[in-house]
């Protein structure tokens, strides 16, 4: 079986869907509150510079997901690497952006936390024993 065939694999395919339109939701998410906070501009009780600071650094990271769950779809091994450990790392981020006392508002929080549970989803398909295998498979080869 070629490097082709296993990719287009119908539950490679169905895995790879998940995940993009996951990360899709984790970008729609990140630029929606960008522009919350464009609106919000002027409420320093609700936008304060660390939103600034937060909001720009997640729509990076979620235009780098996407990027890395477009190559991984490819066969990408670096990019489907890169997919597993930047997920995890930015749940753990997350994580402590809804624990830090006091420096992010309520509201960044929440939509925070949405991201978390989006990207918790990506983190279970990419670490789901099919695309382990796929992937490890391919070092093999």
């Amino acid at each position: 079986m070629t490097s082709s065939d296993v990719m287009s694999h119908p539950d490679t395919v169905r895995a790879f869907r998940t995940v993009r339109r996951l990360v899709f939701a984790y970008l729609g998410l990140s630029v929606v509150t960008l522009a919350a906070a464009y609106a919000l501009r002027d409420h320093p009780d609700l936008v304060n510079p660390a939103v600034w600071i937060r909001g720009t650094l997640v729509v990076a990271s979620a235009v780098v997901t996407y990027l890395f769950t477009t190559r991984a779809a490819r066969g990408s091994h670096g990019a489907y690497r890169r997919l597993r450990i930047v997920s995890a790392v930015m749940i753990a981020a997350i994580v402590v952006i809804i624990c830090a006392p006091g420096t992010f508002p309520f509201w960044l929080k929440a939509e925070q936390a949405l991201c978390g549970l989006v990207l918790a989803g990506v983190a279970a398909v990419v670490n789901g024993r099919h695309l382990r295998t796929l992937f490890a498979r391919s070092d093999a080869t």
